[in-house]
């Protein structure tokens, strides 16, 4: 059964910061790349950051130097640290494999919602 469950979100003032995580499948995790996605309110999904099963991070342009991918392979966890949160940023954000669906059968999870506003 494919898990992914997103946690961490929350309400946060421009500048502030916030750290998210999201329990895996262990089935899934342990052979794939990881990424976070977003979603903000009348916009698709889009890729925020990827990491390697080796924990190389890969990073959209407008999140760079921002956020910071990492990955627990003994918890099958992803998280997504973010500083200097911008009003842009809010989303609801999503985990998945790189390229997502891999093993998870087109399954994503809830999502956890960021609101950066003052």
């Amino acid at each position: 059964q494919v898990q992914l469950v997103e946690s961490g979100g929350g309400l946060v003032q421009p500048g502030g910061s916030l750290r998210l995580s999201c329990a895996a499948s262990g089935s899934i995790f342990s052979i794939n790349a990881m990424g976070w996605y977003r979603q903000a309110p009348g916009k698709g999904r889009e890729l925020v950051a990827s990491i390697t099963r080796n924990a190389v991070g890969n990073y959209a342009d407008s999140v760079k130097g921002r956020f910071t991918i990492s990955r627990d392979n003994a918890k099958n966890t992803v998280y997504l640290q973010m500083n200097s949160l911008e009003p842009d940023d809010t989303a609801v954000y999503y985990c998945n494999t790189f390229p997502p669906g891999l093993g998870t059968r087109g399954y994503w999870g809830q999502g956890t919602q960021v609101t950066v506003s003052s």
